[in-house]
């Protein structure tokens, strides 16, 4: 057990937890603040939300986050508000008072992280005109109700505005918590800890020590193991105070310009980057998870996971993107298509960390489509994800590179039908070349999402949607939320 300390509604809290204790329990068992509901218990239905922000830093935005996933020793010096907090003086927050009047509530299970969510959307910006659908549909996009259909939860959000509410001074205060980091210098091999190193020396140092500590960042995954699997996370490492894995910087590789991205940027943090310059993996984002796991969500993390059918590794292989590797023998990087070997096994050693992804500039003429098939549009695990860049040269394309999620045991580049693609003009043929050879590229497998000739098939159908939208650039070939 550590001490963690934080604001929870205005008040200094400081409590002593386990490792693996999430916010969630931390809040229903510990301290008797019941509003924050559990329901999915893996991030999923948003009954749990809550919203977060640096409690030093008064001009820091809030983020929504699922309780139920996200470690309490997190928490640390963070000020948290939960449902018990909004109302102030007998006067309810706007949304909760809109969530009211337009009967935005039946069973009321989910209510309090609907309400949450639209709180932190009014905290963004209180007096913003009419807020947009798109605005709208991401705000509430990790929230499920099974009862009200969503109509009178949208009339809510659109209602706050009508509201006047005057926030409680702790709400905009600077509030420095007591300090309680804790390196594990003085903790033994055996003893359970949640260390927070704040320097990338302190990092891999921690991971020397501890080649079988778990490192976590978002724990949008790791934290399923033990609300899912019940198992115990007894030694944690958190990385997202580590400054090296938390910067966004421009630089470059070899002469090549582009970004380094630190291991724990989060979804939320790299979107503005990817709008400006890679709009169709900005959108991919979107389909990715909901607003709550986009903000605790890091790129490290999707890619150090391994997992075959993770939506990040096959665009980034597509961009040419390096990753870089840090451990007590130094620093090394390496083309990220070399860093997945087998199913959840990677080239990075039991002491190293990856410490950060660089992403090159686009090219003149670069082109990327970005593709992902699922059961649900939204907040759902990809089945096949293709990833497509190409320059476009008198009609004939050159620098192909094709990245595919879901096709084998890890991520994947398809070389054989980049092959086929590279100097050839945009012509049925080509195409027609380069689905035989996607067919040498991968062996699928079957499982739950997927047959393998369903996947093999829907791959070839990628293929084929890019040579339509190649041959016919000024006419949509597929609905706009698909399209990009």
């Amino acid at each position: 057990m550590t001490s963690v300390d934080f604001i929870l509604n205005g008040v200094v809290t400081q409590c002593e937890v386990s490792p693996d204790t999430s916010v969630l329990t931390l809040l229903r068992e510990q301290l008797g603040h019941t509003g924050t509901k559990e329901s999915c218990a893996s991030g999923d239905c948003g009954a749990c939300t809550v919203a977060m922000r640096d409690a030093a830093r008064p001009d820091a935005q809030f983020s929504s986050l699922n309780a139920c996933i996200t470690p309490a020793h997190q928490l640390q010096g963070q000020l948290l508000v939960t449902v018990e907090g909004l109302e102030q003086n007998d006067t309810l927050h706007p949304a909760q008072q809109s969530m009211i009047e337009c009967h935005a509530s039946q069973c009321g299970f989910c209510t309090p992280g609907i309400v949450m969510s639209l709180f932190t959307l009014h905290e963004e910006a209180p007096t913003r005109a009419p807020y947009s659908s798109d605005t709208l549909e991401a705000a509430l996009g990790g929230n499920l109700c099974r009862c009200t259909g969503y109509r009178p939860i949208l009339d809510a959000a659109l209602a706050m505005q009508s509201h006047a509410w005057q926030p409680p001074a702790w709400l905009g205060a600077s509030t420095q918590a007591t300090s309680s980091a804790d390196c594990a210098t003085h903790v033994t091999t055996q003893a359970p800890f949640f260390a927070r190193p704040e320097a990338l020396s302190e990092l891999v140092e921690l991971r020397r020590r501890f080649p079988d500590a778990r490192l976590v960042a978002g724990a949008t995954d790791l934290w399923l193991e033990t609300t899912q699997q019940l198992a115990e996370l007894d030694q944690l490492i958190d990385v997202t105070r580590v400054a090296e894995l938390r910067a966004l910087d421009e630089g470059s590789y070899q002469q090549q310009t582009g970004w380094w991205v630190g291991a724990a940027v989060t979804y939320t943090e790299l979107e503005p980057l990817l709008a400006r310059h890679f709009p169709a993996f900005a959108h991919l984002l979107e389909r990715l998870g909901s607003r709550q796991i986009r903000n605790r969500g890091t790129l490290g993390g999707n890619i150090a996971n391994a997992s075959p059918i993770g939506d990040t590794p096959p665009v980034l292989m597509a961009l040419g993107a390096r990753i870089e590797l840090a451990g007590p023998a130094g620093v090394r990087t390496l083309a990220l298509d070399e860093f997945f070997i087998d199913y959840k096994k990677t080239a990075l050693e039991r002491d190293e960390v990856l410490s950060r992804v660089f992403i090159p500039a686009p090219v003149e003429g670069a082109t990327l489509r970005v593709w992902k098939l699922s059961k649900r549009r939204e907040d759902d695990i990809s089945a096949v994800l293709g990833a497509f860049h190409y320059v476009i040269r008198e009609d004939v394309l050159t620098q192909v590179r094709l990245g595919f999620g879901g096709m084998a045991a890890v991520s994947k580049r398809a070389t054989r039908a980049e092959a086929a693609l590279e100097g050839q003009p945009i012509s049925k043929a080509s195409f027609q070349a380069a689905q035989r050879a996607l067919a040498e590229d991968f062996t699928p497998m079957s499982d739950v999402r997927g047959s393998r000739h369903y996947r093999e098939q829907a791959a070839a159908n990628l293929l084929e949607r890019l040579y339509l939208t190649l041959s016919a650039p000024h006419q949509e070939v597929m609905l706009h939320a698909y399209a990009h």
